[in-house]
């Protein structure tokens, strides 16, 4: 009964436009004022111990990390990089965009990121070659998702500090499906382009190759030091991020010199802008965390299934239509927060893998990031494009239904998944 008043409270707060955040604060003080007898002081005990952990801190670094690289000159070397490699088969500039968009996910961990830094380089030079607007619309809104599968990734973050899930397994964990969904979105661009006869780029030399990666060197290097440094136990996932941010610093303004020191204030105040709406987030929902463990609505879901006779199976679609419902009117940071700390103990129960279960929750905010109402890349893929959001809908749905065909495979076969961390952790 109690669990459905909270849900039913939260609901109503979010159908009155509220923003998100402020709907759990709400609830959770609503429920606490009429409904319990918990001391109100807990509240702000809570607020405070609850963004308190040490990974926290990785997510305002690597927001930072990412907004260096996306006005750093990164994404248009990793493009001319990723043309020279792939630019010559069908749909050269597109399959060049799934590469790219995978490049770039491994250096800054944001979907919204990658979709901006390669889409504005990318799409107007596709359009200028004669593809179809739509064509790169719908690579660029999809292969975007990346961002948060491919590690670095914020989503992985907050799955961690949801679920107290070790980052670094998580991230990589998220290796392999990351690199086959790219080759998947990549292999349905190719198709797409083969069927209609869509430009090609000439066949780059081989010195025209090693020039391409000598300019982009410096923006992959990331790569190595982050994931690198997390393997080798040189620092933590949250140390990672602090070196991405100080690599990304000195390759942009340094380096590169495409970031000049007059717009650095600006990149600085987005990047705490970001996350300052993160952290609120985060508070907030830890604070529902806590009203849902106080009124042990966790446990006694995870009673109920197993009292139904839900296996793993049925749980597992259970919460893909669960999560893929909530990603028609919430975004994957909000998602991540509420569901995780309710649906996790159910699949301990049930004996899920807890790595598995975040990357699955993970490839379904993928998803939701790519279709409407809320998508948030198809919101940014059309300010890009200028184009509407139900046409954008249309153009992405080749990829959208690859995307959804890998979600299958991630749920039902964990080793996958698991392959890579079960085999560097021995």
């Amino acid at each position: 009964m109690n669990a459905s008043i909270i849900f039913v409270l939260l609901i109503l707060l979010m159908l009155t436009g509220m923003p998100i955040s402020i709907s759990l604060g709400l609830t959770v003080l609503t429920f606490l004022f009429t409904m319990t007898q918990v001391p109100i002081e807990s509240v702000a005990l809570k607020l405070f111990t609850g963004i308190e952990k040490f990974e926290i801190m990785a997510i305002p670094f690597f927001i930072l990390a990412g907004n260096f690289l996306t006005h750093g000159g990164v994404a248009r070397r990793m493009i001319r990089f990723a043309s020279s490699m792939v630019g010559h088969w069908h749909g050269g500039l597109g399959l060049a965009g799934v590469m790219a968009c995978a490049l770039f996910a491994a250096v800054s961990g944001s979907s919204p990121a990658t979709v901006v830094a390669i889409g504005s380089v990318i799409l107007p030079a596709m359009v200028k070659q004669g593809f179809p607007n739509k064509f790169g619309a719908g690579i660029l809104t999809t292969s975007g998702s990346l961002g948060i599968l491919i590690p670095p990734s914020i989503a992985m973050v907050m799955y961690s500090v949801s679920t107290n899930v070790s980052v670094g397994a998580m991230f990589i964990a998220g290796i392999v499906p990351g690199l086959v969904l790219a080759f998947l979105l990549g292999l349905t661009t190719w198709n797409i382009a083969r069927k209609n006869n869509y430009p090609r780029l000439p066949k780059a030399t081989v010195k025209e190759r090693l020039v391409a990666f000598k300019e982009s060197i410096w923006g992959l290097l990331l790569i190595v030091v982050v994931m690198g440094g997390i393997y080798s136990g040189m620092f933590t996932p949250t140390e990672a991020a602090a070196m991405a941010a100080v690599y990304a610093f000195i390759i942009a303004v340094f380096v590169y010199k495409d970031l000049p020191l007059k717009r650095l204030p600006k990149v600085l105040l987005d990047s705490a802008s970001m996350s300052a709406m993160l952290l609120y987030i985060i508070t907030n929902a830890v604070l529902f965390s806590f009203l849902m463990t106080s009124e042990n609505i966790p446990q006694a879901m995870a009673d109920w299934m197993i009292a139904q006779g839900f296996g793993p199976i049925a749980f597992l679609l259970v919460v893909n239509i669960l999560l893929l419902l909530a990603g028609n009117v919430m975004e994957p940071s909000s998602i991540i927060l509420i569901l995780a700390p309710i649906l996790f103990p159910v699949a301990m129960k049930l004996g899920i893998d807890p790595i598995h279960f975040g990357i699955l929750i993970v490839v379904n905010m993928e998803v939701g990031m790519c279709h409407p109402p809320v998508g948030l890349n198809l919101y940014v893929a059309s300010g890009i494009t200028k184009m509407g959001i139900s046409e954008l809908t249309m153009a992405v749905m080749p990829w959208l239904l690859t995307m959804l065909g890998f979600l299958l495979v991630v749920t039902y076969w964990p080793g996958l998944t698991l392959w890579l961390p079960h085999l560097l952790m021995k």
